[in-house]
């Protein structure tokens, strides 16, 4: 019965923290993914998540969001002009517990120090440049728009949902 406990706490601890990672929409405090036009054909990506966000799903959230980009302004394609590691490190603590006890006229205390831990906030910053290739135009390592977005948004889970 002890093991079944323990086991069901474990789950519900794992669900718990799922819930907390950043989920796809714009930029917030818990992290999101934003689109700022640099010229009329590139495009800044930034994606943040927060401590409880896998790498990966930043990676999604970029190349999705590059996608919905170069969709909504007509374009087929995209290609990555640079990326940059955005990602964060902080620091937090856990408060240190006193514990007393008395036996007759004598106090006997312990103190169990808090314990310092790191925090990876993945982040990633995408510089892409959006087009539709002419006739006979090669879009040699460009990204179809389209493939990027039927591949990545099923597998999304998006703000209010």
């Amino acid at each position: 019965m002890k093991n079944v406990f323990k086991v069901s706490a474990a789950v519900l601890m794992l669900v718990a923290i799922q819930a907390c990672s950043t989920t796809y929409g714009d930029m917030g405090a818990m992290g999101g993914v934003a689109a700022v036009p640099i010229t009329s054909d590139t495009y800044r990506i930034s994606a943040r998540g927060n401590g409880f966000t896998d790498p990966t799903t930043i990676q999604d959230y970029s190349l999705l969001k590059a996608a919905e980009t170069t969709l909504q302004n007509g374009h087929t394609h995209f290609g990555v002009v640079s990326s940059a590691d955005a990602s964060r490190t902080s620091l937090g603590q856990t408060p240190g517990t006193m514990q007393t006890n008395i036996y007759g006229n004598t106090a006997y205390s312990t103190f169990t120090p808090g314990t310092t831990y790191t925090i990876n906030q993945p982040g990633e910053d995408l510089l892409v440049r959006i087009f539709t290739p002419g006739p006979g135009q090669s879009a040699s390592g460009a990204f179809k728009a389209q493939e990027v977005f039927d591949s990545i948004n099923p597998r999304v889970e998006r703000s209010g949902s």
